[in-house]
């Protein structure tokens, strides 16, 4: 099923719908968990390479055997960082040429170390990855950097270069020491994580050692929500109190922007108010709290629709919308209200007006929902690229 919507038409909706293009509501997160500080520059690996392993007990996650991957990757200024990661297996003998690899990219968590929830000793198994374990295939799962284990300073959420690369690289370390793993993969995620998941598609051919890649499924991804902050000023009225987590996404991409662009000043379009919040994101999983009946405008100096400034989000966040050379599976519900339909829309019709190869499936739930359609593209995709 496909959705076409003409670019004009989409970005009135998405200016409309700008209260809700960052609202999602973050899950309750656990407080960050010890990590260690990021060894110095000098120390500095391969990308790609690992650093150590933490066995996990058989259970851990749904996973017959697990294993916890620390690693080096890049971070969103391209300098070396370490980062760490999750390595999934499932029951039973690997097929012949390995376990086939869906390298799983993960929603929204938190904003600071320990919050990635993909490697610590109390990671939860998910609705995807226990999918994905059950139909027999291996999981490899980034933390994200700046969310695993070690403080490598601001998570840069939402940036494309970075979620890309620690999911490529965690891919090669996992590679490295589990020789049951295929070499065919596919990346997979919800939300945040569909917007990594096609950042790591589009990246996979030009970045690493060349590897078998199949595809990629994004749920809901993240998209054009920079060209919905081109519209935010100082003018910009409180949020409703139910949309009122929509600050934090605001600061914590405004935060990583700012250390992935030191070029632009990020600062100067920050009033005194919002610099000591945006200077905060990361101190735990939760964003700095912003009471209630604060208008968005009071965290702005002037507007954020600057060329230079929305060139910068767009280097930094852009969903690519050509380029890709393997099929897509993109999956979105109609009532979504944190990545709004309108945003879905024009990703759409983006994908259909420079010909990439893609099936969309339309669901009426809310944000990443999945029902028996979507449940049998995701296996049918998976399935027939995996083959």
């Amino acid at each position: 099923m496909r959705v076409a919507v003409s670019t004009r038409a989409a970005l009135a909706a998405a200016a409309a719908t700008l209260s809700l293009a960052l609202t999602a509501p973050l899950a309750d997160a656990a407080p960050p968990a010890q990590a260690p500080t990021a060894r110095a520059a000098t120390e500095s690996g391969t990308a790609g390479t690992v650093i150590d392993t933490q066995a996990r007990p058989d259970g851990w996650r749904g996973a017959a055997h697990g294993l916890a991957i620390d690693y080096w990757t890049r971070g969103a200024d391209g300098k070396p960082v370490p980062a760490s990661g999750g390595l999934l297996l499932p029951a039973g003998k690997a097929p012949a040429g390995g376990w086939p690899v869906v390298a799983y990219t993960h929603g929204t968590s938190g904003y600071g170390p320990g919050c990635g929830g993909q490697s610590g000793p109390d990671a939860k198994a998910d609705r995807f990855t226990s999918r994905l374990l059950a139909s027999g295939y291996a999981v490899v799962a980034p933390d994200y950097v700046g969310l695993g284990r070690f403080h490598t300073g601001v998570h840069p959420y939402l940036n494309n270069d970075s979620e890309g690369a620690a999911t490529i690289d965690l891919l090669h370390a996992a590679r490295s020491v589990e020789p049951s793993l295929a070499k065919k993969w596919v990346v997979a995620g919800p939300s945040q994580g569909g917007q990594a998941a096609l950042a790591t598609a589009h990246m996979q051919s030009r970045y690493g050692a060349p590897t078998d890649f199949r595809g990629a499924i994004a749920v809901d991804p993240e998209s054009d929500v920079e060209k919905v902050m081109a519209f935010l000023g100082p003018y910009v009225p409180p949020a409703p109190a139910v949309l009122e987590k929509a600050y934090g996404y605001l600061l914590a991409v405004l935060a990583g922007n700012r250390v992935a662009d030191p070029a632009v000043d990020v600062n100067s379009y920050l009033s005194p108010y919002g610099r000591s919040l945006v200077d905060k994101v990361g101190d735990g999983c939760p964003a700095p709290t912003v009471p209630a009946g604060t208008a968005f405008g009071s965290l702005l100096a002037k507007p954020l629709g600057s060329p230079e400034l929305r060139a910068s989000l767009d280097r930094y966040m852009s969903v690519p919308t050509s380029g890709y050379t393997r099929p897509t599976l993109l999956l979105f519900n109609a009532l979504d209200l944190t990545v709004p339909s309108p945003l879905h829309a024009k990703l759409e019709a983006d994908f259909v007006a420079n010909g990439v190869d893609h099936r969309t499936v339309l669901g009426t739930g809310s944000h990443t929902e999945m029902n028996a359609a979507q449940w049998a593209a995701w296996d049918d995709f998976l399935r027939t690229a995996l083959a």
